[in-house]
């Protein structure tokens, strides 16, 4: 493809995807093929000769978008937002164009710079500490997801603990993310669980010094505590100071995964959620492509010595020497994640910060959180329903309430109702349990996401369990 092809199918490209997010409402927001209808749409074998780029077009629009689940349509609630916007996609499509592998400085000066710059921007923007800034020991590096953060803090946490890791201890509790479970499992390390509030779902920081204590006297090393801002869930939020205590009288390594919740300090109002972590953090991590406008994958982990993290994953063969490397003066960001190769990931949050502006972020957190204000206000006010009262950001938990049923029954109802809402196509929701009770999610963030669809989401959900209770269920 020439210069000048790529210009004409570019084109034709961005005016697909403008076309796409300006009519996306008009789609039904779950996809509804059956299981292998996409492949069985798809030719078996790849073509001898090329193709117009315009069959690659149509086909995207009559085979593979009938299989797609619209992430930023208005209706769509069932899981935290992923959000895309247009300062994102371009500077994705720039990444691209460049195609920058930004393994070492050597590779592509700008590319490491520019991150630095960044994340050091965004932890400003959270009012981070400035430990975690790139002028200090640490500083920042962005991620796939809060799920390889989450891994290199752990082997960062263990690299500083030393000894057998089989010997060493991760604590998480029910309500961490099972991306810490999994780290820990790939890592060989044994996971302790720490028991939560049975109301507020957050991690019982006595518990936790408990467990501490007794692998301590059985020889063993605590290695690693995550606590978590915002849990998937439900958004419950832990203790992180009250964890901190603990984890500081026993050299314990504190990683706050905030990867939802966490971009939500752009707003002073919403930073009570970093409590205790310029105190007591070795690591922090938040995700941008969920709730900041930023387009998946974009997750940040900063980090406030990044000495252990460094040795723990550094490996220099001769073909990747230089004499910039050997220096010392420059980052090297392969020695700060999973994969050696990387992309310019920098320049579409580096695009959304400067498009929007501290003050533009700002007002799109402020819109989920009161779209899910809006939302609960309306549940609150039927009797018909329940609403869990901890909901500081953009998810509200709520569940009907079907009279004279049992837990199990009331459970098998609940899920019914929300398959019956999410079957109409307006709207995608999804569940999860509190306790023993099946609960549903609503979560509010899309760009697109206006009043009238939270409206017209309460209405739906009403509509359904009227005709449920109706029809005798």
């Amino acid at each position: 493809m020439t210069p000048e092809e790529f210009r004409v199918h570019g084109k034709q490209v961005v005016d697909w995807i403008a076309d796409y997010l300006g009519s996306i409402e008009k789609h039904p927001v779950r996809s509804r093929v059956e299981p292998g209808a996409i492949r069985a749409a798809l030719p078996a074998h790849p073509p001898e000769r090329g193709e117009p780029f315009e069959n690659v077009l149509a086909d995207l629009g009559d085979v593979l978008l009938p299989g797609i689940t619209h992430w930023q349509h208005p209706g769509f609630f069932a899981y935290f937002p992923a959000n895309s916007s247009g300062p994102g996609i371009l500077g994705d499509l720039l990444s691209s164009g460049l195609g920058v592998q930004g393994m070492l400085w050597a590779t592509s000066p700008a590319c490491t710079e520019l991150e630095t710059v960044v994340v050091d921007w965004l932890a400003e923007l959270l009012g981070l500490p400035e430990r975690f800034r790139t002028t200090g020991s640490g500083g920042g590096v962005i991620q796939g997801s809060a799920s390889e953060a989450s891994l290199v803090a752990l082997l960062a946490a263990l690299e500083r603990a030393g000894g057998d890791r089989q010997e060493c201890a991760v604590y998480v509790s029910s309500q961490t993310h099972s991306s810490l479970e999994r780290a820990a499992r790939i890592a060989g390390v044994p996971v302790r669980s720490v028991r939560v509030d049975q109301d507020s779902l957050a991690m019982d920081a006595g518990h936790l010094a408990e467990l501490v204590a007794d692998d301590v006297a059985a020889g063993l090393v605590p290695a690693m505590a995550c606590a978590t801002t915002g849990t998937t869930s439900t958004t419950a939020v832990d203790p992180v100071r009250k964890i901190g205590e603990v984890c500081a009288r026993h050299g314990v390594w504190l990683h706050v995964d905030a990867a939802y919740a966490g971009v939500s300090a752009v707003c002073p109002e919403l930073r009570w959620i970093n409590d205790g972590v310029a105190e007591y953090a070795d690591s922090y991590a938040t995700n941008p492509h969920k709730w900041l406008l930023t387009n998946f994958d974009c997750g940040v982990l900063w980090i406030a010595d990044s000495a252990p993290m460094v040795a723990a994953l550094s490996t220099l063969p001769e073909y990747l020497r230089n004499s910039a490397t050997s220096s010392g003066e420059v980052v090297d960001y392969r020695d700060w994640q999973i994969p050696l190769g990387r992309r310019f990931k920098a320049l579409k949050l580096w695009s959304v910060i400067r498009w929007y502006g501290a003050e533009g972020l700002r007002g799109h957190i402020r819109t989920g959180v009161r779209h899910a204000a809006e939302f609960a206000t309306l549940a609150e006010a039927d009797p018909g329903f329940e609403v869990r009262a901890h909901r500081p950001f953009g998810l509200v938990c709520f569940r009907p309430l079907w009279a004279g049923r049992s837990e199990v029954e009331h459970n098998a109802l609940t899920l019914e109702l929300m398959e019956r809402i999410n079957a109409s196509g307006a709207m995608y929701l999804s569940h999860t349990k509190v306790g023993d009770s099946v609960v549903l999610r609503m979560a509010f963030g899309s760009p697109a996401t206006e009043s009238r669809h939270v409206l017209s989401a309460w209405r739906r959900v009403r509509e359904e369990y009227e005709r449920m209770g109706s029809a005798g269920n």
